[in-house]
């Protein structure tokens, strides 16, 4: 079922609304309605439906401060404040309803920071998170929270537990730790957590109401993220948490770049060959096969229909090739107009029809630009051999050897080798 998507911004001031809704629009891509009072608010929510947040202003014609609140929270809908005037009493009785968030509208900023914030709330729904503690309250409260924010929530009374838990669910990318439990005690869950999950993959907070200065140090050399000291405000514990993802999605998104070709989105050069070595060494028995593929011509494409149609053109072959590998095969873009694949666990006959069909798929490709047209075709060279370790260079240089003999040969054609 698709995830609700639709944002309802219930404010009076024209101006700001107008900016706010045109930035979460244009850079977060999310549909935003206006509302400026709780009557035309109403009536939105019940005609349409899909509704995902609420940012609501506190002056409204038709309803006071708590009203405006409630009014919304009632209803179930996740809610951030958005108020003109900074009134600390106002705040704090604010931020005793379940809201997510107080935010001054006319600080330098703002306008940023709520974008951020709905971004942050909107891909929290795609992130699972783990509360450990023996205490059922406190579990109880830091999962409740952890859910208004969107979080999909797992608890674990104990360290045993939740290691079963981060080992049988590999979405868990957030973990709340206590120290004090029996058994075992948070340092330790967090230092076996971390030989089952990197820092890059899990962010662990430990959190303690022990007053001990040791305790924050411990955690931290045994794996964990950041700490949290109880008891602690909602919004500190926002702020932490919040920090913490982002941090593990700003690695995703560095090592993404580092790993992956920007213009294809498949693994580069240097992916391919780092996982096709760690696949031959632990692979048995069998044949693999590794391709070079190459876009014939492809010089005469980017001269004739422009340097985006080239681009268009490598995407293709690209997807095409995404399409012809299955799970435990690796395809990538080796540069330029170039592509390898490493292929396992096919006979000799199954590896010629599976390239064959790969150039058939490519020259069957129908590119439209403007009022011309473009299709192509690859050469494929191709290398088998049996599975063994370290043959890996020996497997992409004959396969180049292979793929020069195809375009020798008059180009959009499979040229292979049996190795012994």
């Amino acid at each position: 079922m698709p995830l609700a998507q639709r944002i309802l911004l219930v404010e009076n001031s024209r101006t700001f609304t107008t900016m706010l809704r045109e930035a979460i629009e244009q850079r977060l891509e999310l549909p935003v309605s206006v509302a400026s009072s709780l009557a035309e608010a109403g009536e939105l929510l019940d005609r349409e439906s899909g509704w995902f947040l609420v940012l609501t202003g506190l002056v409204l014609a038709d309803g006071d401060r708590d009203q405006v609140v409630s009014y919304f929270v009632d209803r179930g809908l996740p809610t951030i404040v958005v108020s003109g005037v900074y009134d600390e009493d106002l705040r704090k009785r604010v931020l005793q309803q379940q809201i997510i968030d107080y935010v001054l509208k006319n600080t330098p900023g703002s306008i940023d920071y709520l974008v951020w914030l709905v971004q942050r709330m909107d891909r929290n729904r795609r992130i699972a998170a783990l509360v450990v503690d023996d205490s059922p309250s406190a579990r109880a409260y830091a999962a409740a929270l952890l859910s208004m924010y969107g979080y999909q929530v797992t608890e674990a009374a104990d360290g045993s537990a939740a290691l079963h838990a981060i080992e049988a669910d590999p979405a868990i990318r957030l973990v709340i730790v206590d120290q004090e439990m029996p058994g075992m005690e948070g340092v330790e869950l967090t230092r076996r957590l971390r030989a089952l999950r990197a820092r890059d993959k899990v962010a662990v907070i430990g959190i303690s109401g022990n007053s001990d200065p040791s305790l924050i140090p411990r955690f931290l050399k045994n794996g964990a993220n950041d700490f949290l000291r109880k008891p602690f405000s909602r919004e500190e514990f926002f702020c932490r948490v919040s920090q913490n993802v982002d941090q593990l999605e700003l690695i995703g998104t560095l090592q993404d770049l580092a790993t992956r070709d920007f213009l294809t989105g498949l693994p580069n050069r240097r992916s391919f060959l780092e996982q096709s070595q760690r696949q031959l060494a632990s692979a048995g028995t069998g044949d693999v096969s590794v391709a070079m593929v190459d876009i014939d011509h492809f010089k005469h494409i980017n001269d004739s229909l422009g340097h985006e149609a080239g681009d268009q053109a490598i995407r293709a072959v690209a997807g095409v090739l995404q399409a012809h590998t299955r799970g435990h095969d690796i395809s990538a873009r080796f540069g330029g107009e170039e592509f390898c694949l490493l292929v396992t666990g096919m006979s000799s006959s199954e590896s010629t029809r599976h390239f064959e069909q790969l150039r058939e798929a490519i020259a069957a490709l129908h590119l439209q630009f403007a009022e011309r047209s473009l299709r192509m075709t690859v050469s494929i060279g191709v290398c088998r051999m049996p599975l063994r370790a370290g043959g890996l260079h020996q497997l992409i240089t004959e396969a180049d050897r292979q793929l020069y003999l195809a375009k020798a040969a008059g180009r959009n054609r499979v040229c292979s080798v049996q190795l012994p």
